[in-house]
């Protein structure tokens, strides 16, 4: 005879176990079509979250681009070429004509490719003080720490891709 008594009911299966142990008696009871009616609206808010960071909108922009200044950096920088936009199809360019077996065509491509960076480089430097100076004349008092590596790296970046979408055309300022 054993020392210990019958429990009077069978041994749960461990999957019915351990789903009494997750479900919390706290937790609201969540059906399918409450989950897909929450991720639905959950994707149509981010979608116009980011819509509205595409056009511009002050609110839903991240801290690193608010502000009169950024706004003035960003439509300086996107009312003028640089050859820091072109660095990328370039790039591409430089990679499909080093597959060629041509070596004077392969080193041709490489000094093409430095000759950009260095271009960029040096327009980079030159935007970033510009930039400062006509941020100072503007606004009076405001601080440039960070505006030339933000105008620069916007700047390097082709036009349709930036992100805010640029406010003006080119070679017209808007403020």
């Amino acid at each position: 005879m054993s020392t210990h008594e019958s429990k009077g009911r069978p041994t749960p299966k461990r999957k019915e176990a351990e789903s009494k142990r997750k479900v919390s008696s706290l937790a609201p009871i969540v059906t399918k079509d409450q989950k897909r009616a929450s991720k639905a609206l959950s994707k149509q808010d981010r979608m116009a979250q980011r819509a509205a960071y595409l056009r511009g909108d002050e609110a839903a922009l991240p801290l690193r681009d608010r502000g009169a200044a950024r706004r003035f950096v960003r439509n300086y920088v996107d009312s003028r070429r640089s050859t820091g936009e072109y660095f990328l199809p370039t790039i591409f360019v430089v990679l499909v004509l080093t597959l060629f077996p041509v070596p004077a065509i392969q080193l041709g491509a490489i000094a093409l490719m430095y000759a950009m960076l260095i271009i960029a480089v040096i327009d980079g430097i030159l935007l970033s003080k510009k930039i400062r100076k006509a941020v100072e004349a503007q606004f009076p008092g405001t601080a440039t720490k960070g505006l030339g590596m933000y105008a620069w790296l916007r700047s390097t970046q082709m036009r349709r891709l930036r992100a805010p979408h640029p406010q003006v055309s080119v070679s017209k300022k808007k403020n």
